[in-house]
């Protein structure tokens, strides 16, 4: 009696199964469409954020700070040596973020190190020393290379680093330590 029972709860099992497979194909299949695409954007992706008028892309807030009305982002107007602060501006990369979390700027908090993604956005490819736009209101803009708070995914020593140089973004990942790089504090995004 006891093996009848437990073939009687297996056939009842088997025929719920039964029916409830056919609605799981219905509904699809678990399996992605499609492989999972890049995770890192060209310039060209980062740009088509929101297109905006050249000429109206960046407005100057009067208070040490910069809208890029194009990505939402607020950068501090002094590219070079933080606003108000008297720090030195080039750092190792842990100091850098450091130094960017403390700062008060136009009387706010809540500063960081932007992602390679958003500093590389500031980049107009047709110029140089510095490679931004013709027009941007932005001060001491170094043609070197800016730390950026995104660390390189094959190796967490490293980070990437994008240079002001040229416009075809030299964007390269450097060790976190024993590089001493300008940072550009920008707040809001991410």
């Amino acid at each position: 009696m006891r093996r009848m029972k437990i073939t009687t709860m297996a056939l009842a099992s088997f025929m719920a199964l039964a029916l409830l497979l056919p609605g799981l194909v219905k509904a699809g299949s678990l399996e992605p469409s499609a492989p999972p695409g890049p995770t890192m954007r060209t310039l060209d992706q980062v740009r088509s954020w929101i297109k905006v008028d050249p000429a109206t892309r960046f407005v100057d807030n009067g208070d040490g700070t910069v809208l890029d009305r194009e990505t939402g982002l607020t950068w501090t107007k002094d590219a070079h040596i933080p606003w108000g602060q008297g720090w030195p501006n080039e750092e190792e990369w842990g100091n850098a973020v450091n130094m960017a979390i403390q700062m008060t700027i136009a009387n706010r908090k809540g500063w960081r190190l932007p992602t390679v993604e958003e500093l590389a956005s500031l980049i107009d490819p047709s110029r140089s020393n510095p490679a931004l736009p013709a027009g941007h209101p932005f001060i001491n803009v170094q043609s070197n290379i800016y730390w950026s708070s995104t660390t390189y995914e094959f190796n967490s020593d490293f980070a990437w680093g994008v240079s002001m140089a040229d416009g075809s973004a030299f964007v390269n990942p450097y060790q976190k330590t024993g590089h001493y790089f300008n940072f550009w504090p920008v707040r809001g995004g991410k």
